[in-house]
């Protein structure tokens, strides 16, 4: 197919070329799987449904290969605690068949469900009328003493950070369904953050991860320590490992960031944490815990490479312990690959295959791990490695090619020199479709997309989206700006107080760079990104004139109100690392923000926004509008009834890409009959 495209070339400006990569095809296979289980001889795992409401269906693929979506909708399997969520979901084997503890995300209330009985899910937790509710997360489940142990988030009034979160058990046999007192309260709320318990072999120990304000937990957290009675009672709490640390200058913390904890068989405690400047796998031996001499030792030092990552979602997994003494294990520089690492000689050995990419969630069953993965050619599966034979195959949620591969971008990873002389690394996407060229001597324009985050990092993966636009001849760079996360502690701190600074000077190195090498046309540059993302978008439209338009999406667009009330509770102090303490540094959250530079605004922008978002509320999008009303700076707002903290629903991301592209022919100036036309505003 490839070889016959390439004798029917046509040659076209960049922009204007054909592309069998529509909106819908995109939206179709927006998201990817998550949360991946292992229930008996089953594979579970959750995965989005675009065009069913951009709810997150639950899917089983039972022992002979056979795959069923359990739940039909309205069901949606995802928690909002913390906002982010995290595992929302457990499950064992009784006589019975499976099963299933879940957190719908409409009602936030954990439900039984036993899929094999022909009932429907039974509610577990009461509903509550105070703020937003109570909402669980991380469940562990106890069928031995007949209940789910699990984070509770409880709301204690009317405003974002009136909130508590403990460890609590519910009873499963659904006496707590009506009533709070029936919950129980495993741990207290001396801490403001607290991860799900993870259950020592012999059950008489929990452990957990803690964490408090100002810290995020890639700045420190703690892991806590419990023995745990016949009854299930925490007794004795302490902290053992990890440090919420000193303020540092400029606000946050500079402890260590403990961002998973497991047991091992022989009670040994496995964590991942990062003393040295980069996320390790250390182990605490049994002694250790009973004499209260805590000494760890690392499973795989001297490596300059991640075995964690930053912690957004409750529950999330870089190891596991496997039955033969071994370790699965996601780790790498940039990008997580999975190995099995055995702790006694320190051998690492990666699984084969076409996936370079990682997901932090893995689960195991014998020898057997499963985990979810994408490559530079294929979309996020659910992938099995067995580890007796080395073999690795996608079982479910298997890549297929919507469309010609040869339509796929042919990315590389690059790394350029920002300022100072500092490493910038970067996937760039050049234009690429077999069927059309460009004239000689015709640049092509560029985006630069910004993660969100900003302690994230963006993947090199495929990604429909990206090829959507490539396909019709604009390149894409994605930059992995200081403040990302894959690189070291080092390089994830350089946007300590630093947010609007190093992130935009970032961006531009790269645009810059790629203008002045004569890969894109400087003339046509244009930057994108959603969140923290769309801050740096509107942080540099405000700051530079580099840029010829902009795509800005749910961002934060002023920092004095998002560090005053109009977020969320778990990112409620996260400028006081990323910007500095406002009742320290006043002036720079108004000096940054693009709310009060607007007046610095020339380049034509597009502002997309969820109107239910409480993480990047729309009140931030309308007090900027206002700011730029009048000014003469052609813009288009676009806001969407039902849509949260990224968009999820199928209408939405058609028209959401759809208006970006005809933003980018309208100011690049190549025509584009396959999109409507965006009206602009001045």
């Amino acid at each position: 197919m490839e070889e016959r495209i390439r004798t029917m070339v046509t040659t076209a400006p960049y922009g204007s070329w054909t592309s069998p990569i529509d909106a819908r095809t995109v939206a179709a296979h927006d998201g990817r799987p998550a949360f991946v289980g292992v229930v008996g001889d089953e594979v579970w795992w959750t995965e989005p449904r675009p065009a069913e409401g951009g709810r997150r269906a639950l899917v089983r693929r039972r022992a002979d290969g056979a795959e069923e979506t359990v739940l039909p909708a309205p069901w949606n399997v995802r928690s909002r605690v913390l906002e982010y969520g995290g595992l929302p979901w457990a499950g064992t084997v009784t006589e019975r068949g499976p099963l299933i503890v879940f957190c719908d995300f409409a009602d936030q209330r954990l439900y039984a469900f036993e899929p094999d009985s022909g009932r429907e899910p039974r509610p577990l937790t009461p509903r509550s009328e105070v703020g937003e509710g109570l909402r669980w997360v991380d469940p562990v489940l106890r069928p031995e003493l007949g209940e789910v142990w699990c984070v509770l988030e409880e709301f204690t009034g009317a405003g974002p950070t009136d909130v508590r979160r403990v460890i609590a058990a519910v009873p499963l046999d659904g006496s707590a369904a009506g009533h709070r007192e029936s919950v129980r309260e495993l741990s207290d709320d001396r801490h403001r953050f607290v991860t799900g318990p993870r259950i020592s072999p012999d059950g008489d120990r929990a452990a957990w991860l803690a964490w408090d304000h100002p810290q995020m937990p890639w700045d420190g957290t703690l892991v806590m320590l419990a023995e745990s009675t016949g009854k299930g009672e925490f007794t004795a709490v302490r902290p053992l490992v990890g440090d919420l640390g000193p303020t540092a200058p400029g606000g946050g913390a500079t402890g260590e960031s403990v961002v998973q904890v497991e047991w091992d068989a022989d009670g040994s405690l496995l964590f991942v944490s990062d003393p040295g400047g980069w996320w390790e796998l250390q182990r605490i031996r049994p002694g250790a815990l009973d004499d209260g001499v805590v000494a760890s030792r690392g499973l795989c030092p001297a490596r300059e490479e991640e075995f964690g990552g930053p912690l957004w979602n409750v529950g999330e997994r870089w190891f596991l312990p496997l039955d033969n003494g071994t370790l699965a294990v996601l780790h790498g520089r940039g990008a997580l690959k999975l190995g099995i690492l055995d702790p006694v000689s320190g051998d690492l050995v990666d699984a084969a295959g076409p996936w370079t990419e990682w997901t932090p969630t893995l689960a195991a069953h014998g020898s057997r791990v499963v985990g979810i993965a994408a490559g530079p050619d294929r979309s996020y599966e659910v992938v099995e490695l067995d580890t007796c034979t080395g073999r690795a195959r996608a079982i479910a949620c298997r890549h297929t090619d919507a469309v010609d591969p040869a339509y796929y971008p042919r990315p590389r990873h690059r790394t350029f020199t920002g300022p100072g002389g500092r490493d910038v690394h970067a996937h760039i996407h050049p234009p690429h479709n077999p069927e059309h060229a460009t004239s000689d001597g015709e640049l092509p324009p560029y985006v630069i997309w910004a993660h969100g985050g900003p302690t994230s990092r963006a993947p090199l993966v495929l990604d429909l989206e990206i090829a959507y636009f490539t396909s019709r001849g604009i390149g894409v760079a994605q930059v992995n700006y200081g403040g990302s996360t894959g690189y070291g502690r080092a390089y994830r701190e350089r946007l300590r107080g630093q947010w609007g600074v190093v992130d935009v000077e970032d961006c531009a190195a790269v645009a810059r760079a790629l203008a002045e090498e004569g890969t894109a046309d400087p003339a046509r540059l244009a930057i994108r990104g959603g969140s923290a993302g769309g801050w740096t978008t509107a942080a540099s439209l405000t700051s530079t004139d580099l840029y010829a338009c902009g795509t800005i999406s749910y961002p934060v667009l002023d920092l004095t109100g998002w560090a005053n009330g109009e977020t969320h509770d778990f990112e409620s102090r996260y400028l006081e690392s990323l910007v500095g303490p406002l009742a320290e540094v006043p002036d720079r959250y108004r000096e940054r923000s693009p709310l009060h530079r607007a007046d610095r605004i020339t380049a034509p922008f597009l502002l997309l926004q969820g109107l239910d978002d409480v993480i990047c509320p729309p009140a931030q999008c309308e007090r900027f509008l206002a700011e730029v009303a009048g000014r003469g700076v052609p813009h288009a707002y676009l806001a969407f009834p039902g849509e949260g903290h990224g968009f999820r629903r199928a209408e939405t991301l058609v028209r959401t890409l759809e208006a970006e592209l005809a933003l980018y022919a309208r100011t690049f100036g190549f025509p584009r009959d396959d999109v409507p036309p965006l009206e602009l505003r001045d």
